[in-house]
């Protein structure tokens, strides 16, 4: 095990990126995520990807000399198609219009299409809360939840995320949840490794429920809260791939795999200034809902702020194998 600083994994993929086709903008944004979630923990939106990524440039599933183009259809609504891009480039293109529309129009949107997996979304959604504005974001995926009763995949794992300004340059508090049981790269992770997964995170190819990560990847995600996991990926659905006009997750082509062209997917993200709608009330209304994550009772992301604050003091954990594996990618010999 080697301990790495958050920088110097970013850079190596960067790298590694670039060496594969992407290009300086379309690499950095995606590696400035990809050392966020290893400094936070999040070890499946990590560096664990990064051969995927690399290997989608390389099959022209990504593009990786795309140049995201950004439009203004509304005062309040800000619009970047990515070009078969990676989301993250698209996003970073987008962010600072939203939070200047949020802060003069009180509430503004950004629609996101033609793009590739955002990884981490609440990791996006931070950034809205760090400017001092609500974030909410959602991103669809290819189809991989049947609808509830059924055995045919129509809808994607589509995760949404909340995250809140704490009023201090930071978030308060951050949700990122899937519409699955938990996130399909963490079934990646266990057939990867030949592990199993516990019982009810998804169902085989005949509807019935398997700890075989193999079995799973050939059938479908438990939505998380039965039938209600369906209405929350329905929910994404409806924003990130009818109001953008992206790929519906019935259409996108795989994220793992080589097989399809790029998924074309979408992400959508609302800012809300506080002091438009609040009337001065919502730090306190905050801290009175706050206060009551007391002792055990632990607000989301609280995990997430943790790990980020020991991973930047101590420096962030990564496997000998990975860190030769992402060496590799990088060009750089043992």
């Amino acid at each position: 095990m080697t301990r790495l600083t958050q920088a110097s994994i970013e850079t190596l993929a960067r790298t590694a990126l670039v060496r594969h086709g992407a290009s300086e903008r379309q690499a950095g944004a995606l590696a400035a995520a990809v050392a966020a979630a290893e400094r936070d923990g999040l070890k499946s939106h990590g560096l664990m990807y990064l051969p995927t990524y690399c290997e989608h440039l390389t099959c022209g599933k990504v593009l990786g000399l795309a140049e995201p183009r950004l439009t203004r259809p509304a005062p309040a609504v800000v619009a970047v198609d990515a070009g078969n891009g990676f989301a993250h480039a698209a996003i970073a293109l987008g962010l600072p219009a939203l939070i200047e529309a949020a802060r003069t129009q009180g509430v503004a949107a950004l629609a996101v299409r033609n793009s590739y997996n955002c990884g981490a979304l609440g990791y996006h959604t931070e950034n809205i809360a760090q400017a001092g504005l609500v974030g909410l974001g959602f991103t669809n995926a290819p189809a991989s939840i049947a609808p509830w009763g059924g055995r045919k995949a129509a809808l994607g794992t589509n995760p949404w995320s909340l995250a809140v300004p704490d009023g201090q340059g930071g978030a308060r508090f951050v949700i990122d949840q899937s519409a699955s049981v938990v996130a399909k790269s963490e079934v990646i992770k266990r057939a990867r490794a030949g592990e199993p997964i516990p019982p009810g995170w998804a169902f085989d190819a005949s509807g019935e429920t398997t700890t075989d990560a193999g079995e799973a990847l050939k059938g479908t995600m438990a939505p998380a809260g039965g039938y209600k996991g369906v209405g929350s990926a329905l929910l994404v659905e409806v924003f990130a791939a009818c109001l953008t006009g992206a790929n519906p997750g019935l259409v996108a082509s795989p994220f793992s795999g080589t097989a399809g062209g790029p998924p074309g997917t979408g992400q959508f993200f609302l800012a809300i200034s506080p002091d438009a709608t609040s009337a001065g009330a919502f730090a306190g209304n905050l801290e009175t809902i706050a206060g009551a994550f007391v002792g055990e009772a632990r607000l989301p992301g609280t995990r997430r702020f943790g790990a980020r604050e020991q991973n930047t003091k101590d420096g962030i954990e990564v496997a000998a194998e990975t860190l030769a594996a992402l060496e590799k990618l990088a060009g750089i010999a043992a």
